[in-house]
């Protein structure tokens, strides 16, 4: 098997799977999600009770900045210790595992969990590796969470990395194998998070998605789609943070190993799922702006300066529709210089409110920004949906794009933690 995953990016992994409990409170939602709704994950706690669960193996993003959040790491990796020592996992060896998420909203979204070669990622805006974020990584948010898994026996992913195989070219020989494959799972998620069920790849279906997967990282082919640029294969759609995180652990560790005994540390390696950005459930929401405290027609006025011949109306480039108290319009800029029209606006909305004062918000819903942008002293900006078509080719010729650029789908529809892997 390694011969036919040989020098790939993402390959298989040694994973682990819970055995004799309820997978319904062992399996929460991503860390990062419901951070402003502290009643959800008291409803989480309340159902897990004493029951095994990954909620005890993860730090909700909102208690990072908690009194106790010392303590809090400590138990984590204890218990952790302690799931290890009971013997809570079942070791499956080396393989990956094809999963069907069903939504709530009906929809089937389709993944393939593995591990990404953390050598080949890197999330600085002007990255040219093979795996890199799709949204700019803060570098504040890291150190925290390098301080939840830095002394981790165990890795939870719910980094969600996405694919350009406009054909399917993984995905559907995967479907199609599923009444050959092992069940491991198949179960309802808590807090109407929908229904999660995963095959165990076998020989065949493992020598398929080698064989895809070499397609998606071989440079003739993306070249031949996007011009003489380095490769890009993995964008990473959720989870920029937590890879990011991983990424850091990795470079601490390897600084104290020798470069011919890298590639055999398993902090080296992220267990990721990989999902097909073409995946007909998987929507990009925009995630729109607004201003505060501000002054709308200034900011107008001081946009169209910005870009040289700009003007009000809808025309060729691209167009800015903006929101404000009792109007809206738009406003185009003509021969733009990036592929999305945020990538021009962000780093002026930034600028802006630097220079001149104000607040900026990311809001979600064309309703919410419609109300919030109807107070004086307020200008929001809607932005459109990303066209799937050119997701790739925007990070292949803008490099990252700007935080909050999308949302790959409501809060319930995020990740949520089942499988493990050793980390050290």
């Amino acid at each position: 098997m390694k011969d036919l995953f040989d020098g790939l990016a993402f390959t298989p992994a040694e994973l682990l799977l819970p055995r004799n409990c309820d997978l319904m409170r062992w399996s929460v939602v991503a860390c990062d999600q419901y951070t402003s709704q502290p009643e959800y994950w008291q409803r989480v706690a309340a159902f897990v009770g004493t029951a095994p669960s990954t909620l005890a193996l993860i730090l909700p993003e909102s208690c990072l900045d908690g009194p106790n959040v010392e303590t809090d790491i400590v138990e984590v990796n204890n218990t952790m210790t302690r799931y290890l020592r009971e013997e809570r996992f079942e070791q499956l060896g080396e393989t990956m595992i094809y999963v069907e998420r069903r939504l709530r909203d009906g929809g089937v979204r389709r993944g393939l969990v593995g591990k990404l070669d953390l050598e080949r990622y890197d999330y600085e805006r002007s990255a040219q590796t093979l795996v890199r974020s799709t949204e700019g990584v803060v570098p504040s948010r890291i150190p925290p969470r390098v301080a939840v898994r830095k002394n981790a026996p165990l890795e939870l992913p719910h980094a969600m990395i996405l694919v350009d195989d406009p054909k399917n070219t993984l995905f559907d020989p995967l479907t199609a194998a599923k009444d050959r494959m092992e069940r491991l799972y198949d179960f309802d998620l808590m807090e109407g998070g929908g229904h999660l069920t995963g095959w165990r790849l076998g020989p065949d279906q493992l020598a398929a998605a080698a064989a895809a997967i070499r397609g998606l990282e071989d440079p003739k082919t993306f070249q031949s789609r996007y011009g003489d640029h380095p490769v890009l294969a993995y964008a990473v759609g959720d989870g920029n943070h937590s890879l990011a995180t991983a990424k850091e652990c990795y470079e601490r560790q390897k600084r104290l190993v020798p470069a011919d005994q890298r590639a055999g540390l398993p902090a080296r390696y992220a267990l990721v799922e990989i999902t097909n950005l073409h995946d007909e459930s998987l929507v990009f929401a925009p995630v729109h702006r607004i201003l505060c405290g501000v002054e709308p027609e200034r900011v107008l006025g001081a946009l169209k300066e910005a870009f040289p011949g700009a003007y009000d109306g809808v025309g060729q480039g691209h167009v800015f529709h903006y929101v404000t108290h009792g109007r809206e319009g738009d406003i185009t800029v003509p021969h733009p210089t990036t592929q999305l029209p945020l990538a021009a606006l962000q780093p002026f909305l930034d600028r802006y409110i630097q220079h001149n004062g104000g607040s900026m918000d990311y809001i979600h819903g064309e309703d919410v920004l419609r109300a919030l942008a109807d107070r004086p002293g307020c200008l929001g900006f809607l932005l459109p949906v990303i066209d799937k078509d050119s997701f790739f080719g925007s990070i292949v010729r803008d490099g990252v794009l700007p935080r909050k650029t999308f949302s790959m789908g409501q809060a319930h529809d995020k990740r949520f933690y089942l499988e493990a892997r050793k980390i050290r």
